[in-house]
Parts: C-alpha cells; sequence; structure tokens
C-alpha cells in the first residue's frame, strides 16, 4: 500500500517580505514570497523545513552563498531543465534571458526560457532573480522588480557606501 505523504508548510518573514516554505521528507516542493503581510510567521517549524529556514536565514545574513537542500520541482521536463541552468548562475553575476537560452542550446526559445524562469517554484534556492534583460535592465520578476533589485544589491561584490 502507498503511503500518502502530507505536505509541510511553514512561514518566515525575511527582509523582502512573508515567505512560504512547502515540502516534505522526500524534499522541498516551493519557496515563494507572500505579495501580502497578512500571515503570520510560523510558531511551529515542521522538522522537514527546518534545514531551508535556516539556509535561508543565513543567505539574508550575507553568510550563505549557496544552498544544499532537497528540491522537489514539479513542472515539465523543459522547465526542470532551465531551473537546473539557473543553479549555474554564481552568486553575484547574472546572466541575460538570450545568455540563458544559448546556455540551454536554442536561441529561439528564449520566450519560453523567460516563461519557465518566471515559473520557477524556488525563490532565491533557484536564483531566477540573477537572469535580466541583454540591455542589463531588471525584467520580469514574479516577486516585483522592487525584490529583484535588492536581492541583486544583496549579492553584489560593490556595496554602495553612504556619502553622508
Amino acid at each position: 500500500m502507498e503511503q500518502i505523504v502530507k505536505i509541510q508548510e511553514a512561514f518566515i518573514q525575511t527582509p523582502l517580505g512573508i515567505t512560504a516554505i512547502k515540502g516534505d521528507e522526500s524534499g522541498i516542493v516551493s519557496i515563494y514570497v507572500l505579495n501580502s503581510d497578512t500571515i503570520a510567521p510560523s510558531t511551529v517549524i515542521p522538522d522537514c523545513l527546518e534545514t531551508t529556514i535556516v539556509q535561508l536565514q543565513e543567505y539574508f545574513a550575507g553568510t550563505r552563498k549557496a544552498f544544499q537542500l532537497q528540491l522537489n520541482p514539479k513542472g515539465t521536463d523543459f522547465q526542470k531543465n532551465v531551473w537546473r541552468e539557473l543553479l549555474n548562475i554564481p552568486y553575484g553575476k547574472t546572466l541575460s534571458y538570450l545568455e540563458l537560452s544559448r546556455k540551454l542550446g536554442d536561441v529561439k526559445a528564449i520566450r519560453a526560457v523567460a516563461a519557465a524562469n518566471g515559473q520557477n517554484p524556488f525563490w532565491i534556492v533557484v536564483p531566477c532573480h540573477r537572469v535580466i534583460g541583454s540591455d542589463g535592465s531588471l525584467t520580469g520578476y514574479a516577486g516585483g522588480l522592487w525584490r529583484k533589485k535588492w536581492l541583486l544589491e544583496h549579492e553584489s561584490p560593490y556595496k554602495q557606501q553612504t556619502l553622508f
């Protein structure tokens, strides 16, 4: 008889808003930021989500540049290929949608690549925020462009100094 696994969920406060994390013992199925603060952070964290929360807190504290998590993505083979390629973009670096399409072997698939990027279920962990327009512009981001800008500045090796 097949065992039914219940997906666990936790909500944490981050500098960019409340973040929802869902998963079970076989891995994380999604991490996403809410566009509303109507949900309070969780007071009890399921064991299977502890590591993810610790690693996200370390990322926001500036002490983590890469994640070591068991991800359990749901999507098409094409989407999974795009998400795997996103993992190759180093912390503090960016890549254009065109360059990403080229790495995936088909520059004509740029729109499909952009769409798959936008469907990424693992906010920050699979760094879709590191993909920008060919002209360097901050284009498209499901969490809002202000969050994309914040994340890229957070990861930048060149911190803006205050003048006064």
